[in-house]
C-alpha cells in the first residue's frame, strides 16, 4: 500500500521529496502564498494553485486514513475483524469503498432481515444461500422453522424471512456494489422529464424530455435538472438495464452447478437488487454527479474570479461612479485618484427628456469642477438608459475634456453597500450612494474594492447558490488570497479588508495595522510592522514579502523581495556592479546579462539562495514597486454606445468577456445585453471547455451571428470563417 506522500507524488507527478516538504510546510502553519513564493527550492517551483490542490487532496487522504482506522476499530470491537478484511480496508482507495466494506458490520435500523433473524430464520437462509450440491428443497427445509409463537405460521412465512436475510446479505456485499457502481457509471442514463402532464414553458423546457449517459452528462445540465427537481418542475431518475445489472449480481451470488436452492437464491438476489441495491446505487450516482458538477462549477467560478480580480486598475484619475436606477434615480459619486469621495448627488435621467437634460447639465458641472476623466457605470437596472445619457453628456462636453466611460460589473455592490463594513467606511452616506462609490472604485482598483465583497456575490459563476457553502467559500477565498498576494499591498493605504487577505494576517491584526497607522502615521519600514499589536514573528514572516512600504528608505521594502533575502539581494547588486541608487533609478536593464556572464548557478551559491529565489529577486530589482496587473490588457473605455437594433449579422466588434460558463462565454460589446459566444464558436478547433481559450476580462474580437430583439438575445462568434460562410 502506498503512503500518502507516495500517492500524492504519483497523482501530481512530483518528486516525493517536494511533496513531503509541502506537507511539512503546511503542517507548520505556513500559508499557500508564502510557500508558493518564498519556498520554491523546497517544492520544485509548484504554483499556488497546485499547492492548494495538493493540500485539498492531502486532507481527503488523511480523512480516508482516519475513517479506515475508525471502521477497523468498530469491526474489531465486534470480534469480526479478519486479516483479509483488514487488508481490504487498508487497500480501499475511496471513502465509498471503505463504507461498502463496513456496511455488513454497521449498526442498522430495524429491517425486514432483522425481524427475520429475530424469528430464528438465519440458519434457514444460510443453508439455502450456501447452494451446496446436496442442498435441500427450500419448501421442505422451511417446514422445520414453522413456529407460531415466533409468528412463523406457514412455509411461505419462513421462506419470506429467509429471502429477506439473503437479500440483505447480497446488498451488503462490497464487491457487488463496487462492480455495479462501475457498471452504472459506464452504461446507465440519467433521464429527466416534466413533473406535470401539461408543463408550462419554463427555463427548464430543455429538460422535459432529456436523456444522457451518466458518463457524458455535463455539469451544468446536472445542476439545471437538480434545481428543476427541487422546484418540482422536473422528475429525474437513473435508467439502467435491469438484466445487465442482475447479471453482475448473479455472477457473484449464484454458484455452479445449480442445485435445489438456486432458483430461490436467484429470486432473493433479484429482490435485493430491486428493493435495496438499485435505490441505493441510484442515490450514489446522483450524489456523484452532483458532487462532480459542483466541483466543476466551483472550479469555473474560481477560474472566472481570478481574472476579474486581476483586471488592470485605471489608476490615478478622478472617476465618477454611476449607480443606475429608475424609481430612486441614478446615484452619483465622484472620487479622486486615491478613491477619496469628493462629491455625491442623485439625478433622474429616466424620468423624461427635461430631467435628462438637467442631469447632463448637473453632471457636466461636476466633471468640470473636479476634472473627472473616467465615468464608471454599473451594469444593473437602467444601465442602458444611463449609458445613453452618458454618451450625450460626453458629446456635450466636447473632445477637449477627454472623458470616457466603462461599464462596470456591479454584482455585489448592493451587498457591500448594506454591510456593516460600508456603514463604518461611509457613515454619512445612505446605502445607494455607497454603491456609487463602490462602482467608481471598481474601475480604479478592482481588487482593492472587490475584496470587501463576499466572492459568492460577485456573479461570475453558474448556480453558485446551489453549491456547498463551505467548499465554495474556501475555494473562492483561496483565489482572493492568491490574487491579493500576487499583487502586493501598500501597508499605508490599504483598507482593513484588503490587509486581512494578506498571507499570515487576519481581520483582527488587519484592524490593528490600520489603527496603528492612524495613531502613529505612515509606516516607514517593514520591520516597523512588528510593532503592531498581535503581529508576531511568525505572522511577520508570512506577510512581510507581500506588504509594500513606498515611504521606506530601503528600496527593497517596496518590492516582493522577502526580508530574509535582503542580504542575497544586496550581494547580487554588489557582484553585478550595481547600487541601491541604481535600483531606485530603474537602471538595472543589463542585470540579466551580467548575471548570465557571471554564471547564474555560481551567483546563486555566492548569494546563499537557490536559483528560483535568485531569479525572483532579480525580477523585483529590475522593476521595484511593479504591479503585475499593468502587464494585462487595459479595460475597454468608450465614448459612444450601440443599441441592439444597430447590430447586423457579420458586424465586427471588440468586446470584454464578462463570464465564462460550461457552454460558452458572455461578451460585453457595448450593448446593454451581453452577447453569447457558444463553445462551438470560440475556436477553429475542438475545445472541451471555453476556459481553454478565454478568461473573464479578456478583450476579444467578435462577429455578430444573430440578433433576436424580442428575446433580447445576441449570438456572437470568434470564428471569422463562420462569418464568411453566411
Amino acid at each position: 500500500m502506498l503512503s500518502i506522500v507516495q500517492t500524492l507524488a504519483k497523482e501530481f507527478d512530483k518528486k516525493e521529496e517536494h511533496v513531503q516538504n509541502v506537507i511539512t510546510l503546511l503542517d507548520e502553519g505556513n500559508t499557500v502564498p508564502f510557500i508558493a513564493r518564498y519556498r520554491k527550492e523546497m517544492h520544485g517551483t509548484m504554483d499556488d494553485q497546485t499547492i492548494r490542490s495538493l493540500a485539498d487532496r492531502l486532507q481527503y487522504l488523511r480523512n480516508l486514513e482516519a475513517r479506515k482506522a475508525e471502521v477497523k476499530n468498530s469491526i474489531e470491537g465486534q470480534g469480526k475483524l479478519t486479516e483479509e478484511l483488514a487488508a481490504a480496508i487498508d487497500n480501499a482507495a475511496t471513502l465509498a469503498e471503505v463504507e461498502d466494506l463496513y456496511r455488513p458490520y454497521k449498526q442498522k435500523r430495524r429491517t425486514r432481515a432483522t425481524v427475520a433473524k429475530e424469528k430464528g430464520l438465519e440458519p434457514l437462509a444460510a443453508v439455502l444461500f450456501a447452494q451446496a450440491p446436496d442442498a435441500p428443497v427450500p419448501e421442505e427445509e422451511a417446514q422445520k422453522y414453522i413456529d407460531p409463537e415466533k409468528k412463523v405460521e406457514t412455509v411461505e412465512d419462513a421462506l419470506q424471512g429467509a429471502n429477506d436475510i439473503i437479500a440483505e446479505w447480497v446488498s451488503d456485499d462490497a464487491e457487488i456494489r463496487k462492480h455495479l457502481r462501475a457498471l452504472f457509471v459506464q452504461c446507465a442514463d440519467v433521464v429527466s422529464s416534466a413533473a406535470k402532464k401539461d408543463p408550462e414553458d419554463t427555463v427548464y423546457r430543455n429538460y422535459y424530455a432529456f436523456r444522457a449517459a451518466v458518463c457524458k452528462v455535463q455539469g451544468h445540465q446536472v445542476l439545471a435538472f437538480n434545481r428543476g427537481e427541487r422546484e418540482e418542475v422536473l422528475k429525474v431518475e437513473i435508467d439502467m438495464n435491469r438484466e445487465a445489472a442482475l447479471n453482475v449480481v448473479k455472477r457473484y451470488v449464484i454458484k455452479k452447478p445449480k442445485c435445489n436452492a438456486t432458483a430461490f437464491v436467484e429470486t432473493a438476489a433479484e429482490d435485493a437488487y430491486d428493493r435495496l441495491i438499485f435505490p441505493s446505487v441510484e442515490r450514489e450516482i446522483r450524489s456523484m454527479l452532483t458532487d462532480s458538477a459542483c466541483e466543476g462549477a466551483i472550479g469555473q467560478f474560481a477560474l472566472n474570479l481570478k481574472p476579474l480580480l486581476m483586471q488592470p486598475p485605471v489608476k490615478g484619475f478622478v472617476t465618477m461612479g454611476l449607480d443606475p436606477g429608475y424609481r430612486m434615480g441614478c446615484k452619483v459619486a465622484v472620487v479622486d485618484g486615491t478613491g477619496k469621495v469628493l462629491d455625491t448627488t442623485v439625478v433622474y435621467p429616466t424620468y423624461g427628456d427635461r430631467q435628462k437634460q438637467e442631469c447632463i447639465a448637473k453632471l457636466g458641472a461636476l466633471i468640470k469642477k473636479h476634472k473627472v476623466r473616467h465615468i464608471a457605470i454599473g451594469n444593473g437596472t437602467a444601465s442602458r438608459e444611463t449609458e445613453q445619457m452618458t454618451v450625450e453628456l460626453i458629446a456635450s462636453l466636447g473632445h477637449g475634456y477627454g472623458v470616457s466611460y466603462a461599464i462596470v460589473n456591479e454584482a455585489g455592490a448592493s451587498v457591500y453597500s448594506a454591510s456593516p463594513l460600508a456603514a463604518k467606511e461611509f457613515p454619512e452616506f445612505d446605502v445607494n450612494l455607497r454603491s456609487a462609490v463602490s462602482i467608481a472604485r471598481r474601475l480604479q482598483d478592482p481588487l482593492a474594492e472587490l475584496v470587501k465583497i463576499d466572492p459568492k456575490s460577485i456573479g461570475v459563476g453558474q448556480y453558485q447558490h446551489d453549491m456547498p457553502e463551505k467548499r465554495l467559500s474556501e475555494t473562492l477565498g483561496g483565489v482572493v488570497e492568491d490574487c491579493v498576494n500576487a499583487v502586493g499591498v501598500d501597508v499605508n493605504t490599504a483598507s482593513a479588508p484588503l490587509l486581512a487577505r494578506v498571507s499570515g494576517l487576519n481581520s483582527g491584526v488587519a484592524g490593528n495595522i490600520v489603527k496603528y497607522r492612524e495613531e502613529n502615521g505612515s509606516f516607514t519600514s517593514r520591520r516597523q510592522i512588528l510593532k503592531v499589536p498581535k503581529l508576531g514573528e511568525k505572522a511577520f514572516e508570512q506577510c512581510a514579502g507581500f506588504l509594500r512600504v513606498p515611504e521606506s528608505k530601503n528600496v527593497l521594502d517596496n518590492t516582493a523581495v522577502h526580508p530574509e533575502s535582503y542580504g542575497a539581494a544586496q550581494k547580487l547588486l554588489e557582484l553585478c556592479g550595481y547600487t541601491e541608487a541604481d535600483v531606485r533609478a530603474g537602471g538595472l536593464s543589463e542585470l540579466r546579462a551580467r548575471m548570465k556572464a557571471y554564471g547564474e548557478a555560481k551567483l546563486a551559491e555566492a548569494c546563499g539562495v537557490g536559483l528560483p529565489t535568485l531569479n525572483d529577486v532579480a525580477t523585483e530589482l529590475m522593476k521595484p514597486g511593479r504591479d503585475p496587473r499593468d502587464e494585462l490588457p487595459a479595460p475597454v473605455l468608450r465614448t459612444d454606445v450601440l443599441e441592439i437594433k444597430d447590430l447586423k449579422p457579420g458586424m465586427e466588434l471588440k468586446g470584454t468577456v464578462r463570464n465564462v460558463i460550461d457552454f460558452g462565454a458572455f461578451v460585453d460589446i457595448g450593448v446593454h445585453q451581453d452577447g453569447l459566444v457558444h463553445v462551438s464558436q470560440i475556436a477553429n478547433r475542438y475545445i472541451r471547455h471555453p476556459s481553454e481559450v478565454v478568461s473573464v476580462g479578456d478583450v476579444v474580437t467578435v462577429w455578430v451571428l444573430d440578433v433576436d430583439e424580442k428575446k433580447n438575445r445576441i449570438s456572437l462568434t470568434m470564428r471569422k470563417d463562420k462569418v464568411k460562410a453566411q
